[in-house]
């Protein structure tokens, strides 16, 4: 099996090459590049398995190269950040990433954090047989296809945001807590930052319809069935 292509941009050059040779010896292939622009034509021309991109490099930022990234592609995206800075951390979400890790990290939390991501990318890629599909209002699942439609319309989600909607239709009208959504969708078996759920119920939100996804103050969220 050919090994994972991880596309890595990062300006520090003791950082890139330090965590290039770590990704390298747990078995990935790494392209690294330094700054945006640099990075944005690679991902064009290598089509890597995942991107770990820093927010401040030269050129083009990680947030615009995310942005440009998921215009293109569904490719799990992962953010670094060198401060646990709120701003930076959501405008990495919004634009699209599937995830965050702060700076300065562990490599060994870094590759299990990219391993996750990578677990819920390939399990969500589309099965042949037809299956059951689910409705709620105008809004129809194909969970063995990993398709959704509003109004008869395909609508476009990450593999993060179909693992998120799959886990709301499992179980509809009943309220999921962040941390139950931190566990099944992101693969977190520690704590996490709940601002990665918050974002990405927006982000469904925008796609699905602002009111079918109801916020129970003070417990998390449910599907209105």
């Amino acid at each position: 099996m050919a090994a994972t292509h991880v596309l890595f941009v990062e300006d520090d050059d003791v950082i890139r090459e330090a965590t290039t040779l770590a990704l390298e010896r747990d078995g990935f292939q790494v392209t690294a590049s330094p700054d945006g622009l640099t990075g944005l034509d690679a991902f064009r021309t290598d089509r890597p398995d995942l991107a770990l991109l820093d927010v401040m490099v030269p050129g083009l930022d990680g947030v615009s190269l995310c942005r440009r990234i998921r215009d293109e592609s569904t490719v799990p995206v992962i953010m670094l950040s060198a401060r646990a800075d709120a701003i930076d951390i959501v405008l990495g979400l919004e634009a699209g990433a599937d995830d965050y890790v702060t700076k300065p990290f562990d490599t060994a939390v870094l590759v299990a954090r990219i391993r996750a991501v990578l677990r819920r990318f390939r399990a969500t890629a589309p099965a042949q047989d037809d299956g059951p599909r689910l409705s709620f209002g105008d809004i129809a699942i194909d969970p063995e296809g990993m398709e959704v439609t509003r109004a008869g319309e395909r609508l476009a989600l990450t593999p993060t945001e179909m693992r998120l909607l799959l886990e709301f239709a499992a179980a509809p009208g009943t309220v999921l807590s962040r941390d139950r959504l931190l566990e099944r969708v992101w693969d977190y078996e520690w704590g996490g930052d709940t601002r990665v759920v918050d974002v990405h119920v927006q982000r469904l939100r925008a796609k699905i319809g602002q009111d079918r996804l109801e916020t129970v103050r003070g417990f998390g969220y449910k599907l209105r069935a």
